[in-house]
């Protein structure tokens, strides 16, 4: 899949399916509306159009006529593609930018900054040419 393929929107789409695994387009949609609202139709479309491209597959659900989504394999590459084309776009490709204005919108927990600890540590070692853990 490469960023060309795949427009915003059903990147985005595609991004929300993966962090739930599986979901109605109902579901899709509300848990969407906040950052990015969309009427029920134009969310099956942008479904359909990841379908055809055999990046998502469907199967009836158990319960009226709604369809239950699922991402395929071929969208491990998701995250990277959406947060390569915002850091290009919005931050000019400032990672430091980028990651600085996430913590002013959502500043981390404790657990967070402790994790944020051993990335950076561990990149840290990758720069000097040590092995990981």
């Amino acid at each position: 899949m490469t960023e060309k393929s795949v427009p915003t929107a059903e990147l985005e789409v595609l991004a929300c399916l993966r962090q739930m695994e599986k979901a109605t387009a109902r579901e899709i949609r509300e848990h969407m509306d906040p950052y990015r609202p969309m009427t029920h139709g134009s969310v099956v479309n942008l479904l359909k159009r990841l379908e055809a491209k055999k990046l998502i597959t469907k199967r009836k659900g158990s319960v009226g006529k709604a369809f239950v989504y699922r991402p395929l394999a071929a969208t491990a590459g998701i995250y990277e593609t959406l947060l390569n084309r915002l850091l290009n776009r919005v931050f000019a490709g400032d990672s430091l930018a980028l990651v600085s204005s996430l913590f002013e919108t959502k500043p981390p927990d404790r657990q967070q900054l402790n994790r944020l600890e051993q990335l950076l540590e561990q990149l840290r070692q990758k720069q000097s040419g040590k092995d990981l853990p």
